[in-house]
């Protein structure tokens, strides 16, 4: 089942309705289609001396939207890669690290 959603709104009280979990059950697969992948941008600091989070993004399968931590910065690009351009500075080195599944196994830094 490809769940879309609707050109128009329908009227509330017409003919398509659902039931609760048939409703949640859309939802979810709405979700499930396209998620956008959360990923931070991590500044690198000299040779592995240090490091912290510059920014956090999310990036589409069309584009990716960027916002500093200190919220002082927010850009839309291309792709996460390419907002790594708004973070070089000498002596700092930016990566994207992919956030998925962030627990004890997991590994998701992209050089």
């Amino acid at each position: 089942m490809t769940a879309t959603l609707a050109d128009e709104v329908p009227e509330p009280g017409g003919s398509t309705s659902f039931a609760e979990a048939e409703f949640e059950a859309l939802i979810q697969g709405i979700l499930k289609e396209d998620p956008p992948r959360l990923f931070a941008i991590v500044e690198e600091y000299g040779e592995r001396e240090d490091a912290h989070v510059g920014a956090w993004g999310l990036a589409f399968s069309d584009h990716a939207e960027v916002i500093t931590t200190e919220g002082t910065l927010r850009v839309g690009t291309q792709s996460a890669d390419s907002a790594l351009r708004f973070f070089k500075a000498p002596n700092i080195t930016p990566r994207v690290v992919w956030a998925d599944g962030l627990d004890d196994t997991w590994s998701g830094v992209t050089r």
